[in-house]
C-alpha cells in the first residue's frame, strides 16, 4: 500500500554504478541539475557520457535543457510514456501534485530500478507492498488504467505500478524475473490488437535471422490473447548492472523531436567505440527498420553499453511494425524519411561499407521482411 503523502524534494543525490560512487547530482538555484564526479571515480572510472561529461574534475551544468535540467544520461534512467503515466498517478493518489515533483525527486523514486546501470541514493520508496498478479491480470488492469477505471481497485494499481513503474515507452510493461533471468514483458496498449505480442515476437525472430544482435526473446502464454512478448534485459547480468546510454541521452536531444539521421548514428558509434567494427551491425538494423516498416526508430531506440570503459552497440530492441503521425521514419536516411534501396546503399558507401556486401545484406533483409509485414 502507498505511504502517507509527503513532499519529495531532495537537494542532492548520489549516483552509483554497481555499488561504486560515480558522483553527485545537485539542484542549482537557477534550475539545471549540476553533476560532479567523485574522487574515487575520477581515479578508476570512465566518462558516463563522453560528449557532455568528460572524466574531469569540476562541476558540470547543462547549457540547454531538453530534459528538465538533467543531462541526458540521467534522463535515460527516468520512466517515459507508460512508466511516467503510472508515476504521476501514483503521486496524485498520495496527495502530491506531480507538477511539483522535479527531476531529482523522480530519480530518487527510480532508485535502482531504472533502465541501464545507474542508480540513485537516497532512494524514495512510494510503495511498501503490493498484490502479486499474473501476466493476464496485469494486462487487464493495464487496460483499465488506460480507461481510467481503477478508482475502485487501488490495490491493483499498486501492483501494476510495482511491476512497471520505472519502464519507458508507450506500451504497458512489467519487469519479470524467473530462473532464466530478468525480462521486460510488454502488454497491449489501448490502440493495439490483442495479438501485438505475437507480432513483435515474429519481428524479433526475423531480425535474428537477418543477423541482427538481439536479446533473448520469449512469448509468454496467455489465456486471453496470443501471448506477451518479452525480451531479456541486457542491462543486467546476474546482480551486475551495466551502464547504458541512448543516442538521445548522448546527443542531449529529446527522442520526441524527429531530428536524427542514420548518418549521425554511424558517426556516434564510431565516436564511442573508436572503430568501425559495428558498422555492419548498425547497417543491418537500418535496413530492417526500412523494409519492415518500423517508422518509430527514434533516438531512444538506439543505445550503447559500457563495461570497464569499453563501449559497444547494445542489442536491438523495439523492432516492430509501426507508423508515425507524419507518415515517415523518425530517423531519416540521408535526409529521406521514406527511404528505399537506393538510399540505404548510398549511406553504406558513405560510411565505408563494401558495396557488394551492403547490397547482399540489403537484399537478404528486404526478402526476410516481406514475410512478416502485416497485410
Amino acid at each position: 500500500m502507498p505511504k502517507k503523502p509527503s513532499t519529495i524534494s531532495p537537494a542532492t543525490l548520489n549516483v552509483l554504478l554497481d555499488g561504486e560512487h560515480v558522483g553527485t547530482l545537485a539542484q542549482t538555484v537557477e534550475g539545471p541539475v549540476a553533476f560532479q564526479y567523485s574522487d574515487a571515480w575520477l581515479q578508476n572510472g570512465f566518462s558516463i557520457s563522453p560528449r557532455s561529461l568528460p572524466l574531469d574534475e569540476g562541476v558540470f551544468v547543462p547549457q540547454w535543457q531538453p530534459f528538465a535540467g538533467l543531462f541526458g544520461v540521467f534522463h535515460d534512467s527516468l520512466p517515459d510514456g507508460w512508466g511516467a503515466l503510472l508515476l504521476d498517478r501514483m503521486l496524485a493518489r498520495q496527495g502530491i501534485d506531480p507538477a511539483t515533483v522535479g527531476p531529482l525527486a523522480r530519480l530518487a523514486i527510480v532508485g535502482s530500478t531504472g533502465r541501464g546501470g545507474l542508480s540513485y541514493q537516497p532512494e524514495e520508496t512510494l510503495l511498501q507492498e503490493s498484490l502479486p498478479l499474473d501476466l493476464d491480470e496485469l494486462a487487464q488492469h493495464c487496460r483499465q488504467i488506460f480507461d481510467n477505471a481503477q478508482a475502485d481497485n487501488p490495490d491493483y494499481f499498486d501492483a501494476v505500478y510495482a511491476a512497471g513503474g520505472s519502464s519507458g515507452g508507450a506500451r504497458p510493461k512489467a519487469y519479470f524475473e524467473d530462473a532464466e533471468g530478468s525480462w521486460l514483458v510488454k502488454f497491449p496498449s489501448r490502440i493495439d490488437s490483442e495479438n501485438i505480442g505475437q507480432l513483435e515476437y515474429d519481428y524479433a525472430l526475423c531480425a535474428q535471422s537477418c543477423g541482427i544482435d538481439m536479446p533473448d526473446v520469449r512469448l509468454f502464454p496467455s489465456k486471453i490473447c496470443g501471448g506477451y512478448f518479452a525480451s531479456r534485459r541486457f542491462d543486467r547480468e546476474g546482480t551486475c548492472h551495466i551502464h547504458m546510454l541512448s543516442a538521445s541521452g548522448l546527443l542531449e536531444v529529446s527522442h520526441r523531436v524527429p531530428a536524427l539521421d542514420y548518418r549521425s548514428l554511424f558517426q556516434l558509434s564510431y565516436f564511442l567505440t573508436g572503430g568501425s567494427d559495428e558498422a555492419e551491425q548498425l547497417f543491418r538494423r537500418m535496413c530492417f527498420n526500412v523494409f519492415a516498416h518500423n517508422h518509430d526508430d527514434h533516438s531512444n531506440n538506439f543505445s550503447w553499453l559500457c563495461e570497464q570503459g569499453v563501449w559497444r552497440l547494445a542489442p536491438a530492441y523495439d523492432l516492430t511494425y509501426s507508423s508515425t503521425a507524419f507518415g515517415g521514419h523518425t530517423t531519416t536516411v540521408l535526409g529521406n524519411g521514406n527511404p528505399g534501396m537506393e538510399d540505404v546503399l548510398a549511406l553504406a558507401k558513405e560510411v565505408g561499407l563494401p558495396q557488394a556486401a551492403a547490397k547482399r545484406i540489403t537484399e537478404q533483409v528486404q526478402e526476410a521482411c516481406q514475410e512478416i509485414i502485416p497485410a
